[in-house]
C-alpha cells in the first residue's frame, strides 16, 4: 500500500474529481488553485493537453477547470492537474448508452464487489482528490503465501443476491479498531474483485495507516500496477478512513490468504481473508501453455521472461475439474537431457512449452557441466586453430590437413569465396596439407577466414597488428604575428598512418568555423591554423599509436620595424629630392606629410610603395618645398621625420682672377662637423667650389690620392661644385677626407669627417647559467663592436636541438646581458641564439648555445633522521624525494652546521647516490644540525633539514639478543654436517660477546666464533657426537647483560638392538622379543624393522617395518620351513648398519594345532531416552490439519505414549500419531478450540524414561459465509 501521505502544502484549495459520463456528452473538471498566478497544466496518461476543439482548457483567476466534448471510449483515461509542485489525479469513465441499466450496489460492510471478466473496470476515483496514483509497473502479485482452501466453483448467479446473503462479522476484538473488516471473496480468473477496510478515527490519536500483505510477510506496496491497486479515502464529517484493495484481472496465481494490518501509534488491528480464483471454462481441449507466462514491466503480455511457477503448485487445477473434461495425449517418453543437449540455445524456450519443463532454469545449469562430446571430423584430420595474429605487411600461412588428399578445398573470407589474384594469395595443396598464405598483411586482411570442404568447414580469425607508428621529424616551436597563418608539421614513419592533434591536452577536430584543418602529404602530416590570434597561444600535440611530439606555438602583435629612417636632405633648385625609408612589413601603407599637411602626387611629387620601401620624390626642388616631411605607418602609433634645406646659390660679380674657395657652411653636417653615413649605402660629398679661372680638385684621405681607379670612387667637378661619391660604404671608407681646390689666384682647403654607421657585430655565444622546470638563465657578452651606435637592446632566439626553426623570444629589443627564457618543455634539449640591436639594425646571430635541457630541481628528500650516533659519528637516512623530474638523479649531498653558526660544512667530497650515510671524525659533544639535498642537472633541491640540533654523544643502549625463531627449539645436525649459527643482537656502546657450553667457556679448538657490531656467528665445520650440548651466549655491557642459549643436538644411525630370542612357536606364528639398542644414536628410537629368511636360501623378507614395540609375532610362516629372524633399530636419521640376529631358528611343524578362540565380554549398549528436539509451543487455527513433532533417542527403542492435559490419547481417533527414525510426530485432524491445551510425550525403556511437553493454542477461524448458487 502507499506510504502515509505527508502534509505538505498543497497548490490546490479545490481539486477536480472523478467523474463518469455517457458516450456523446461533454464533462468539466474544475480545479482551483491557492495563488491566482499559479501556472497550471493538463495532462492525459502523463502527456500534457494543449486547447483544442477536443479539449478546451480555460484560466479566470484561480479558477482553472478542462472540458472535454464528444466523449468517447478511448477518452476513458486518468487526467490529472499539475500547479507548482503539487499534482491531482483524476479518472474519467465513460458508460455506454445501454438500453436497461441494472448496477449491483451494496451498502454491506465487508463486502466485495465481482466483475465480469469481459468488462475489467479501470482504475477507481480517488474521492475528495487524494494525491496518489498506483505504481505503474505491471507487478502480479509472487504465488509464494499460503495456498488457499478449496472453494467450490463459482455461480452464475447475480451479485445483488449473493451480497445480500452476505451477513456482516460484528464481533470486535478487545483492542480492534476496525469498524469493517474485509471479507473473503471468490472471483473467476481475468474478474475484478475489490477488498474494502474501514476504520473510525474519531478516537484514535494520529491518523490510521494500513498495511496489505498476501500471506505471511509479502508486503503489497510494492506490487501496485497493472493488477493491483490501493486506494484511500476520507470522510471529512464521520472522521471514517475507507481502504480499498483492488485485484483487476485476477489470475489463478493470485489465490490464497492475505492479510490486513492497520495502525495508529500505540494500537494495531489486523485481519485475514482468503482470496478464491475459480477458472473460466475452456469450450476446447485443455492448453499446457494456458500455464505459463511472461514477466514483463512494459505491460505487454508476450513480452518478458517465463515463468513456470504456476505449474509447481495446484497443477491439479489443470487437470481436474467438475466442469469440463481434459483430454490427456499420451506420447512415448523421450529423453528431455538429448533434446536439449542437440538444440540451439535459442530453441529452449519452445523446447519448454512442448515437454511441460518446469524448472528450465535448473535443468539448463545441468546441462552447461554435462560434457558434450565434440563429434570427430570426417573431412578434416586437424583444423584451423581458433585465432591467429600478424604484423601489418608481414605474411600468415594457414594450414590444415585433410582426411583425402584428392579433395578440393574452398577458402572463404568473411564468407566470400577468395579467388588467387596476382600475388596476394597464395594456394598450396602438399599431401594432405592445404596451405593459405595471405602476404602483405594489411588491415583490411583483419577478417574470419574459413576453409570448406564438401558439407563440413572450419574457421579461424585472423588479427592484423599495426605497428607502432613513430614521428621521424617532431614539431617545432614557432612564434607568429597576429593574423598571420601557422602550419605544425611532422613526419611519422608510414603513410596513412592516422594521427591525433591536441591543445593543452584538449583534441582538436573540424569545426564549423574552419578554425583548424588538417592535410596529410605522404607521411607527413600539417595542423593549418588561418589567421592565429592570441587564444591560440599553446602547446600543440601530435600523437600516434606509439609516439607523440609537442611544440609552443605564441602569437605576438604585430610591431613594426624600421630598417632604414629617412634622412635629411639639402638640395639646390630644380634637383631632385628623395625621402626612402624601409620598414618590416611589406604590406604596410603610409601617409607622407609636409608640416603636418598631408602630402598629395601631383606633377612634381611622386609617391611610391615597393615591397618593404616607402619613397616621396620631389622634382625640380623649388623653395617653398622646404619643411619638415614626416612618413606615418597606417596603423602604428609611431612616425619617421627628416627636413629637406634649400640650397639658394647666389652668384656675385668678381674679377676674373679669383682665387678658389670652398663653401661648406649649408652642408648637412651634425654639430662636431662629422657627416655620418649607413654601411652599405652610397656616400656623396658635393661640395660647392667657386674661383676664376675654374679650379682643379683633389680629394685625399690622409696622405692618399684619391681617384677614379677604384671601382666604387667616383669625382665629378663642374662648375661651381666637386662632387666625391664612394658606391656602398665601408666601414674602412670612415676617416677624414680633404678636398684641395687650386688655381693661379691660389688655393683653399677643407677637410671633411665622414663616420660610417653600420649594424653592430653578432655577440658572443650565449651561456647558460641555469636551468628551470619550464625556463632558463642565458647570458651573453656585448658585441665587439657596436657599429659605430649605441646598441639599443637584444633580441633572443631558441630552438629545439634536433628541429630547424629558430623561434624568437622578443620583439622588442632586450637591455641587459641577462635573459629568462620560459614556456619551454621540461626533459627537451633547447639551443638558444642572441641578435644585437642599434639604431641602424640587427646584427647578425651569435653562435648558438651549447645545448641545454630545461629541467627543474628535485623536490627536497623526504625522512631525514638519524640512523645511529657514537662519540665520532653519526649515521643518517632518508628517503628519496616525491618528485625527481624529467633529469636523472645525480646524487644527494650532507652538510651540517655548528649550533650558533652559519656555516654550512660538507660531510663528504662529492655526491652520494645511496640514501644513507655515516659522518665520521666528528668531535665529541659538539650540538650539530645537518640537511640533505638531492641534486640534478639544474642543481640542487630545497633542503631537508633535522627537527633540532643533534650532541655527538653515543646513547647507551641496553643490550639485547634477537635470537631467531628456528634456534628457540632444538637444533638437530647429524653426524658430519656443518653448523653455521648467525644471531643479531643489539648494544651501545659494542658489547663484549662470550660463548659457554654446558657451563664451560668454548675453546677456540672446539669451534669458532666471528663477532661484529650486529651479530655473532657460530661455526662447527664437521659435527661430532661430542658438539651436543647447551650452547649459551652471554651480550654484556658494562653491568648490562643479556643472555641466550641454544641446544644442539647431534644425532647418528643407532646401534642394533640386543637379546633378539624366540619365545614361542604355535602354529604358523613366532613370537619374538628383543631389548633396545645401547646405543640409540643421541635420539630416541622411533621403531624396528623385522624380517625373516628361510634357512634353506637365506633370503630375508620383511615382516614389520616401523614396529614400535619390543616383541612381535611372525605370522602366515609355511609349514614345514625352518625360519631364522633379524631385526634392525631405527631411528630419526635410518636404519641401524648392523641388525640383531636370533641364536636359534623357528621350526613349524605339520601336526594339526587346535585354535582356541579368544572369550569377549559382550558390550553394554544400552541408553536411557532422551529427547534430542524438544516440542514446541503452537498457536493453529481451528479446522486446518495440526502437527507436534519432537525426536527421541535410546536403546533399546523406547515405547512412545502420548499425553494431552495428562490423559493418554494413543486409543483416540482424532490423533495420529507417528515413530520414523527416533522422530515422532502427533497429527491433529482439524482442530478445533477444545483441542488446545497442554500436550506431554513419554518415551519410556528398561534404563530409563524421559519427558517432554508443549502448549498447543487453537484459534478460532472466522466463520465464511457460504453462498447457495441457485440456477
Amino acid at each position: 500500500m502507499p506510504e502515509p501521505v505527508k502534509k505538505n502544502v498543497s497548490a490546490f484549495a479545490k481539486k477536480p474529481k472523478s467523474q463518469a459520463a455517457e458516450e456523446g456528452s461533454s464533462v468539466v473538471f474544475e480545479a482551483e488553485t491557492e495563488k491566482s498566478d499559479a501556472k497550471v497544466k493538463w495532462q492525459c496518461n502523463s502527456k500534457d493537453i494543449s486547447s483544442s476543439d477536443k479539449f478546451v482548457i480555460t484560466a479566470d483567476g484561480k479558477k482553472h477547470s478542462l472540458t472535454i466534448k464528444e466523449i468517447t471510449k478511448e477518452d476513458a483515461n486518468v487526467y490529472a492537474v499539475i500547479a507548482g509542485g503539487s499534482k491531482v489525479k483524476f479518472d474519467l469513465k465513460v458508460t455506454s448508452r445501454p438500453e436497461a441499466p441494472a448496477e449491483a450496489t451494496t451498502d454491506a460492510p465487508g463486502a466485495f464487489i465481482a466483475e465480469p471478466a469481459q468488462a475489467p473496470a479501470p482504475p477507481a476515483a480517488e474521492p475528495n482528490g487524494v494525491e496518489s496514483a498506483p505504481l505503474a509497473n505491471d507487478a502480479p502479485l509472487a504465488n509464494d503465501a499460503a495456498p488457499a482452501k478449496d472453494a467450490p466453483p463459482a455461480t452464475d448467479a447475480p451479485p445483488a443476491k449473493a451480497e445480500e446473503e452476505q451477513t456482516p462479522d460484528t464481533r470486535q476484538d478487545l483492542i480492534g479498531i476496525f469498524t469493517e473488516k474485509p471479507q473473503s471473496g471468490e472471483v473467476t480468473m481475468g474478474g475484478n474483485i475489490t477488498f474494502v477496510a474501514k476504520v473510525n478515527a474519531g478516537s484514535l490519536l494520529k491518523k490510521p495507516t494500513v498495511k496489505w500483505f498476501k500471506g505471511k510477510w509479502m508486503d503489497l506496496a510494492s506490487k501496485s500496477g497493472k493488477h493491483l491497486q490501493l486506494k484511500e479515502t476520507v470522510d471529512r464529517n464521520t472522521k471514517v478512513y475507507t481502504f480499498e484493495m483492488l485485484v483487476i484481472a485476477a489470475k489463478a496465481n493470485f489465490a490464497g490468504a492475505y492479510r490486513c494490518e492497520v495502525s495508529s501509534r500505540d494500537k494495531f488491528d489486523s485481519c485475514n481473508f482468503e482470496l478464491t480464483v475459480h477458472e473460466a471454462s475452456a469450450p476446447e481441449g485443455f492448453d499446457i501453455r494456458a500455464a505459463f507466462r511472461r514477466t514483463s514491466t512494459d505491460g505487454n503480455e508476450d513480452s518478458g521472461e517465463l515463468d513456470f511457477s504456476t505449474l509447481l503448485k495446484k497443477r491439479d487445477s489443470f487437470l481436474k475439474s467438475s466442469h469440463r473434461a481434459v483430454q490427456v495425449h499420451t506420447e512415448p517418453d523421450l529423453d528431455v537431457w538429448d533434446i536439449l543437449s542437440h538444440a540451439p540455445a535459442s530453441e529452449f524456450e519452445k523446447i519448454a512449452f512442448q515437454y511441460g519443463i518446469t524448472d528450465l532454469r535448473g535443468m539448463l545449469k545441468r546441462l552447461k557441466k554435462m560434457k558434450k562430446e565434440e563429434k570427430k571430423s570426417e573431412a578434416f584430420l586437424k583444423k584451423l586453430d581458433p585465432a591467429y595474429q600478424v604484423k601489418k605487411g608481414h605474411k600468415i600461412k594457414l594450414a590444415v590437413e585433410v582426411a583425402n588428399s584428392d579433395v578440393e578445398v574452398k577458402w572463404l573470407k568473411n564468407g566470400q569465396e577468395i579467388h588467387p589474384t596476382g600475388s596476394k594469395y597464395i594456394f598450396e595443396s602438399v599431401g594432405n596439407m592445404r596451405y593459405l598464405t595471405v602476404n602483405h598483411c594489411s588491415l583490411a586482411d583483419d577478417a574470419a577466414y574459413c576453409c570448406v570442404v564438401g558439407e563440413e568447414k572450419c574457421t579461424t580469425e585472423l588479427f592484423v597488428k599495426e605497428p607502432p607508428i613513430l614521428i621521424v621529424k617532431t614539431l617545432e616551436d614557432q612564434m607568429v604575428m597576429n593574423g598571420e597563418r601557422v602550419e605544425l608539421e611532422c613526419e611519422v614513419s608510414e603513410e596513412g598512418a592516422n594521427v591525433k592533434w591536441e591543445k593543452d591536452g584538449v583534441e582538436l577536430t573540424r569545426d564549423e568555423s574552419f578554425k583548424y584543418r588538417f592535410k596529410k602529404d605522404g607521411c607527413k602530416h600539417i595542423l593549418i591554423i588561418n589567421e592565429a590570434t592570441k587564444e591560440d597561444c599553446g602547446h600543440y600535440k601530435v600523437k600516434t599509436n606509439g609516439d607523440e611530439s609537442m611544440a609552443e606555438l605564441l602569437v605576438q602583435e604585430k610591431e613594426l620595424e624600421v630598417y632604414q629612417s629617412i634622412a635629411d636632405l639639402t638640395v639646390k633648385a630644380k634637383d631632385e629630392a628623395v625621402f626612402k625609408c624601409e620598414v618590416s612589413d611589406e604590406n604596410v601603407k603610409g601617409t607622407w606629410f609636409k608640416n603636418g599637411i598631408e602630402v598629395k602626387p601631383d606633377a612634381r611629387i611622386n609617391i611610391t610603395h615597393i615591397g618593404r620601401i616607402h619613397k616621396l620624390t620631389i622634382d625640380e626642388v623649388k623653395p617653398e618645398d622646404e619643411g619638415d616631411y614626416t612618413f606615418v605607418p597606417d596603423g602604428y602609433a609611431f612616425n619617421l621625420s627628416a627636413k629637406l634645406n634649400f640650397l639658394e646659390v647666389k652668384i656675385d660679380f668678381v674679377p676674373r682672377q679669383d682665387p678658389p674657395k670652398i663653401h661648406l657652411d649649408c652642408m648637412g653636417r651634425t654639430t662636431d662637423s662629422t657627416i655620418v653615413v649607413v654601411a652599405g649605402n652610397k656616400l656623396r660629398l658635393d661640395v660647392p667650389i667657386t674661383g676664376d679661372p675654374a679650379p682643379t680638385v683633389i680629394w685625399t684621405k690622409g696622405e692618399k690620392i684619391l681617384t677614379e681607379g677604384d671601382s666604387r670612387v667616383h669625382v665629378d667637378t663642374t662648375k661651381g661644385h666637386c662632387v666625391f661619391t664612394i658606391e656602398g660604404a665601408e666601414r674602412q671608407d670612415e676617416g677624414i677626407y680633404s678636398v684641395v681646390v687650386r688655381n693661379p689666384a691660389g688655393e683653399d682647403t677643407a677637410d671633411i669627417n665622414v663616420k660610417v654607421v653600420d649594424v653592430p657585430d653578432p655577440p658572443q655565444a650565449p651561456r647558460i647559467l641555469s636551468v628551470g622546470e619550464d625556463s632558463c638563465v642565458v647570458q651573453w657578452d656585448p658585441p665587439s663592436f657596436d657599429g659605430g651606435q649605441p646598441i639599443i637592446g637584444y633580441v633572443l632566439e631558441r630552438k629545439k636541438t634536433k628541429g630547424y626553426r629558430w623561434m624568437r623570444l622578443n620583439f622588442d629589443p632586450f637591455s641587459e646581458t641577462t635573459y629568462e627564457a620560459k614556456r619551454m618543455i621540461e626533459g627537451v634539449p633547447y639551443e638558444m641564439r642572441v641578435y644585437a640591436v642599434n639604431s641602424i639594425g640587427m646584427s647578425r646571430h651569435s653562435q648558438a648555445s651549447q645545448p641545454f635541457v630545461p629541467v627543474a630541481p628535485t623536490s627536497e628528500p623526504i625522512g631525514l633522521c638519524v640512523d645511529d650516533i657514537s662519540d665520532t659519528s653519526i649515521s643518517l637516512k632518508w628517503r628519496p624525494p616525491e618528485r625527481i623530474g624529467s633529469a636523472e638523479l645525480e646524487g644527494y649531498g650532507i652538510e651540517y652546521c655548528k649550533e650558533g653558526t652559519d656555516e654550512w660544512i660538507p660531510a663528504m667530497e662529492g655526491l652520494t647516490d645511496r640514501t644513507s650515510l655515516v659522518v665520521r671524525g666528528l668531535t665529541t659533544g659538539d650540538r650539530l644540525q645537518f640537511r640533505v639535498r638531492a641534486f640534478n642537472m639544474a642543481g640542487p633541491s630545497g633542503a631537508s633539514t633535522l627537527a633540532q640540533p643533534i650532541t655527538i654523544r653515543e646513547i647507551m643502549q641496553r643490550p639485547k639478543i634477537w635470537l631467531p625463531r628456528n634456534l628457540r627449539q632444538t637444533l638437530i645436525k647429524i653426524v658430519g654436517d656443518t653448523v653455521n649459527i648467525m644471531i643479531p643482537f643489539q648494544g651501545k656502546p659494542r658489547p663484549k660477546v662470550t660463548w659457554s657450553k654446558d657451563g664451560e667457556p668454548l675453546d677456540a679448538t672446539f669451534a669458532s666464533v666471528r663477532n661484529s657490531d650486529l651479530d655473532t656467528i657460530l661455526f662447527i665445520r664437521k659435527t661430532e657426537r661430542k658438539h651436543s650440548g647447551k650452547y649459551e651466549l652471554h651480550v654484556q655491557i658494562e653491568n648490562v647483560e643479556d643472555t641466550a642459549s641454544i641446544n644442539l643436538q647431534i644425532v647418528d644411525l643407532p646401534g642394533p638392538p640386543e637379546a633378539l630370542k624366540i619365545m614361542d612357536i604355535w602354529g604358523f606364528n613366532v613370537a619374538l622379543e628383543w631389548k633396545p639398542p645401547k646405543d640409540d644414536g643421541n635420539c630416541e628410537i622411533i621403531g624396528y624393522h623385522v624380517q625373516k629368511a628361510e634357512k634353506k636360501t637365506m633370503e630375508w623378507f620383511t615382516v614389520y617395518d616401523q614396529y614400535r614395540r619390543t616383541n612381535c609375532i611372525a605370522s602366515d610362516l609355511i609349514m614345514g620351513n625352518e625360519y631364522v629372524f633379524r631385526v634392525s633399530a631405527i631411528n630419526l636419521v635410518g636404519l641401524s648398519p648392523e641388525a640383531c640376529n636370533t641364536k636359534d631358528s623357528a621350526y613349524i611343524q605339520k601336526t594339526g594345532i587346535e585354535y582356541k578362540p579368544p572369550s569377549y565380554k559382550d558390550p553394554d549398549f544400552t541408553e536411557a531416552p532422551k529427547f534430542t528436539h524438544p516440542l514446541v509451543n503452537r498457536s493453529v487455527i481451528s479446522g486446518y490439519n495440526a502437527t507436534l513433532s519432537c525426536s527421541v533417542r535410546g536403546i533399546p527403542k523406547p515405547k512412545v505414549t502420548w499425553y494431552k492435559n495428562k490423559m493418554d490419547i494413543t486409543n483416540e481417533a482424532k490423533y495420529r500419531m507417528l515413530s520414523k527414525q527416533g522422530i515422532l510426530t502427533l497429527e491433529i485432524r482439524k482442530p478445533c478450540t477444545f483441542d488446545g491445551g497442554v500436550y506431554t510425550c513419554k518415551a519410556v525403556n528398561d534404563s530409563g524414561e524421559d519427558t517432554v511437553e508443549c502448549k498447543l493454542e487453537v484459534r478460532p477461524q472466522i466463520a465464511r459465509e457460504e453462498k447457495k448458487a441457485e440456477q
